[in-house]
């Protein structure tokens, strides 16, 4: 059953990106918009066809702005794309991965090098064009995955963008229902996409911060460490009313005999 689901989902992606390519190639000079309204349309698809239930907790912006979030995974631009048409910054080695680099690219992502300069460069002037253009652009600012225990430090390249853009910047947390959704750990791409597609469905939670002002900051840097702080409070849980329980605990009857019980039968919250 799980290896059908696996093939099944790996198929219909495949197909929908397919899709999505040969839509943007048929137009002429597609426009910076277009491009990501498809975007979010293939995101909302895939999102669909793994199950992916996404939850969002404030207001997403219709303007357009730098989109900064902490990075736990593959599946965080698909997440948030779902919810609205954007550019994504994203890895250069994306670019090679067959299917979804050619799509990506046609697509609107911006792809980076941030150990060459001139990569980097050549991005903020890609992410500023579309900006410029009306679409806003998502950023991951740590630049790598982590498991999610904490937040690296953020990159201010893009804060820049924002401030010569003149677009503010909104903080966003996601998180997943299962730590094992977090991509880390130098496991390849496809052992942990086939664990993730056998799920029946995955659970996200995106959490969206008040708008920052850039003008508001002295220099990039000092804007991307109040980013990171607005990102670290969004992805602090909430305190919970002592008043109202939060977990019921569910005593299973005792067993006849003296062997302690097995896994599934021990104290467990319901």
């Amino acid at each position: 059953m799980k290896v059908s689901r696996i093939a099944g989902r790996a198929a219909r992606t495949g197909f929908a990106l397919f899709a999505a390519i040969g839509e943007v190639r048929l137009r002429v000079a597609p426009t910076p918009r277009a491009r990501a309204r498809r975007m979010h349309a293939l995101c909302a698809e895939v999102a669909s066809i793994h199950g992916l239930r996404v939850a969002v907790i404030g207001a997403l912006p219709d303007e357009p702005c730098v989109l900064v979030a902490n990075h736990l995974s593959y599946l965080d631009p698909i997440v948030v794309g779902a919810q609205l048409g954007c550019f994504a910054l994203a890895k250069r080695e994306v670019a090679s991965w067959p299917v979804i680099g050619p799509a990506a690219s046609q697509l609107g992502a911006i792809f980076v090098d941030r150990a060459c300069v001139h990569s980097r460069a050549a991005a903020l002037l890609g992410s500023i064009r579309a900006l410029r253009a009306g679409v806003p652009v998502l950023n991951f600012p740590e630049g790598t995955t982590t498991d999610g225990r904490a937040l690296l430090p953020f990159a201010p390249g893009i804060f820049g963008a924002a401030r010569i853009a003149a677009v503010p910047v909104v903080p966003i947390a996601i998180t997943y229902g299962t730590p094992r959704a977090a991509w880390v750990g130098g496991e390849t791409f496809l052992p942990h996409y086939a664990r993730t597609a056998s799920r029946s469905s995955l659970s996200a939670v995106i959490r969206v911060g008040r708008a920052i002002d850039p003008y508001s900051f002295a220099s990039a840097h000092t804007l991307a460490a109040h980013a990171r702080r607005a990102v670290i409070d969004l992805l602090r849980p909430e305190p919970e009313d002592p008043h109202v329980p939060s977990e019921r605990f569910v005593i299973p009857p005792p067993r006849p005999d003296a062997v302690l019980p097995l896994a599934e039968h021990r104290l467990r919250v319901a």
